[in-house]
Parts: C-alpha cells; structure tokens; sequence
C-alpha cells in the first residue's frame, strides 16, 4: 500500500501562485493530479512518468507545471495565474505500474486526501 500525504492548498487571488505537493510513501511509476469542483465530477489535471513525460488537460497548458522528485518520491503541481474556475479540491494519484498517458481516473491505484483552493476574483 502507498500512502499519499498532500499539502500546499489554500487561498490565492485570481492571477496568483500556489504550489501543490503530494508526498508518496513508495515507489510510483505514474503520478497525476486531478480536481473536483463543487457540483462537478472529478476531472484530470496533469499527470507525470517516473521519466518525466508530462501531460495537461487543455485548460492549464502554459499556466501549470507538473514535476516529481524520484529520490523524495514527491510531485508537484505549481499553479501560475490562476483563474477562479481553477477553484477546486485537488487530488493527487499514483500508479504502480508505468502507463504512458493516464488521464483517467482508473488508471490510478492510490489517491491522496485532497487539498483545496480557492481562488477569489
């Protein structure tokens, strides 16, 4: 079992920065971000390849940077300009075995708690 601790969630004017941090207890092959806005269905953000291949949904191409660290087993998400429909609960999800582009929920074996932002306009 990997355990999946995140942080770096909270309140930030539109046009402003935060930086998301998902901390895995294990080893992981895929890392990926997704987020869940009130009323709606949990959807993908990015994801990232234990070799660094990345992947973004076309919302927050040029404003967000998916990274991971392989020696912390960490991944980040840092989030630049953000928009008010931004505004969500961020999960952070892991997958044990490498798949080269996991956009989808199932595709993920564990997820971490959630962090939110809010984005005030």
């Amino acid at each position: 079992q990997v355990l999946l601790v995140e942080s770096g969630g909270g309140l930030v004017q539109a046009g402003g920065s935060l930086r998301l941090s998902c901390a895995a207890s294990g080893r992981t092959y895929n890392m990926g971000w997704f987020r869940q806005a009130p009323g709606k269905e949990r959807e993908f953000v990015a994801a990232i390849t234990i070799d660094g291949n990345t992947y973004y949904t076309d919302s927050v191409k040029g404003r967000f940077t998916i990274s991971r660290d392989n020696a912390k087993n960490t991944m980040y998400l840092q989030m630049n300009r953000l928009k008010p429909e931004d505004a969500a609960v961020y999960y952070c999800a892991v997958r044990l075995n490498y798949y080269r582009d996991a956009r989808t929920e199932d595709l993920y074996d564990y997820w971490g708690q959630g962090a939110q932002v809010t984005v005030s306009s």
